[in-house]
């Protein structure tokens, strides 16, 4: 097995690290890693890398991202979901009229500071910040910047609502819904998540364990189909084997910034970047 990408659909209830070792068990391979730590409580697309793959994990973590949540009014609880404890609470509850709660999401789309929750798997000197805060420390997250592609209200019910998410990597959804509570004077948190969308990695595509087991290695994609937002970059086919040897290349007229994907007479080399006007090796696959 030399390695590929899987699109997984995670359920309630399993970890992250439940479906990798999963896997690991399924194909009887060792290298497997996932990209975007789903939370236990909620389902959807968990792409997942399995051997020579695993080397490219970061640049999966890179991708845009789609969820659909469902935002509870009238608790707020301090990881942000239903299954925290309750620091906030208000009976009563009457939500504002759908045209006010589409403002207040348009509020947030764009450029955003957001502060994580502390029960996240954030590191903070070098421990997960929930299991700091589960062994009596006291964690301060500092915010970071994401963004907001697109925040629709799908539907607004008595105490709830449904809203679809199309953000950047690094985004708590289950921080988004508690600013959302704070934006329109309700304590809020979310009771319900799927995340539909990784990058090239889409729901109606993902595979159950189940149907793993029946697929095998059938299931595993190709990691350069699974990479088409990283600009590609055409190698010219005499310098294919100093670039897997880990050497430069001059580049002219190529300005792109970032990872790219590198090909030589369309075969997939690997991930490079241009420094000061060089193509430089950062991941090689070898064939």
């Amino acid at each position: 097995m030399t390695g590929g990408f899987l699109n997984l659909l995670k359920p309630p209830g399993m970890t992250s690290h439940d479906m990798v070792t999963a896997v690991r068990h399924i194909l009887h391979e060792k290298r497997v890693g996932h990209a975007g730590t789903l939370d236990p409580g909620a389902a959807g697309v968990l792409p997942v890398a399995v051997g020579s793959a695993t080397r490219l994990i970061e640049y999966l973590e890179l991708a845009d991202k789609t969820y659909r949540a469902e935002v509870f009014f009238g608790a707020e609880t301090d990881s942000g979901d239903d299954t925290g404890h309750v620091i906030r609470r208000q009976s009563d509850v009457k939500l504002p009229s759908e045209d006010d709660i589409c403002a207040a999401l348009q509020s947030f789309t764009g450029g955003i500071e957001q502060v994580p929750p502390v029960y996240s798997a954030i590191k903070i000197g070098g421990r997960r910040a929930c299991d700091l805060v589960r062994s009596g420390h006291t964690v301060e997250i500092p915010s970071r910047h994401v963004t907001i592609h697109r925040l629709d209200l799908l539907e607004r019910r008595t105490d709830t609502i449904l809203i679809d998410v199309d953000c950047s990597k690094g985004t708590y959804i289950r921080t988004l819904c508690t600013d959302i509570g704070h934006r329109l004077g309700i304590p809020a948190c979310m009771s319900f998540l799927v995340r539909s969308r990784v990058g090239d990695f889409h729901l109606t595509d993902s595979y159950t364990l189940e149907e793993l087991k029946e697929r095998g290695e059938n299931a595993l994609l190709r990691p350069e189909e699974c990479l088409s937002y990283l600009v590609r970059f055409d190698l010219t086919p005499g310098r294919k084997k100093a670039f897997q040897n880990g050497l430069t290349t001059t580049v002219r007229d190529f300005a792109s910034q970032g990872s790219l994907r590198v090909y030589a007479d369309d075969e997939f080399l690997g991930i490079g970047r241009i420094d000061d006007g060089e193509l430089v090796p950062v991941k090689v696959l070898r064939s």
